[in-house]
């Protein structure tokens, strides 16, 4: 099953909207309480991370379902050239975005980025070798595993105490981390689109 789409923007997140659709999947497959609970934090935590973007962002919220599991759906199209954001930017005290801390901080920057950036040079603790897979693809045709991030970013903080170390410290506290059980981030082009992850057994099936 797939929920309506809701368009939303950084400045106009239409939380309620979005909130809706969390709430009716929940109410149609019957969840438990504690599952309900963790589809509308995940909602919530996709939103936060929708309003950090800079400038006035336009996507498009929905969320999926097949076989007990739940994805939920974030896509936005990318329209930053470098001097917008710069003239964005040096609006702000510091000349730089103070939220990319934390895991969705991480990850908003590659919503963030320039249209002309090339993603795989973007400096960005998330983008550790292998961590991320562009093989046999062009720059702009990416995509970002939180499990292969996982994988990867345990490994290398074992043998430093550098920023593999503070990126795994920051996944310890998330709770999308926690919560759930994959998180994937493509890029297409000028098209990048997060998608959340979570299975619930509990429900019902269709």
């Amino acid at each position: 099953m797939k929920t309506d789409v809701v368009k939303v923007s950084s400045r106009e997140l239409q939380m309620g909207a979005v909130l809706e659709q969390a709430e009716k999947t929940a109410a149609y497959y019957d969840l438990p309480a504690k599952d309900a609970l963790h589809l509308r934090l995940l909602t919530e935590e996709m939103m936060g991370l929708m309003g950090s973007l800079t400038g006035e962002t336009e996507g498009k919220f929905w969320i999926e379902t097949q076989d007990h599991e739940y994805g939920l759906h974030l896509q936005v199209e990318t329209r930053m050239d470098s001097g917008k954001r710069e003239r964005l930017l040096s609006t702000a005290s510091s000349g730089r975005n103070e939220s990319a801390r934390g895991l969705m901080g991480r990850l908003r920057d590659l919503f963030d980025r320039n249209e002309d950036e090339d993603v795989v040079a973007f400096t960005n603790p998330l983008l550790l070798p292998g961590m991320y897979d562009h093989s046999s693809k062009p720059a702009l045709d990416w995509e970002w595993s939180m499990v292969r991030y996982k994988g990867a970013l345990h490994a290398q903080a074992e043998k430093e105490d550098g920023p593999a170390r503070e990126a795994w410290d920051e996944l310890e506290k998330s709770v999308v981390a926690h919560v759930a059980d994959e998180v994937k981030v493509s890029i297409r082009g000028r098209t990048v689109e997060m998608t959340i992850l979570k299975k619930m057994p509990d429900g019902k099936t269709e």
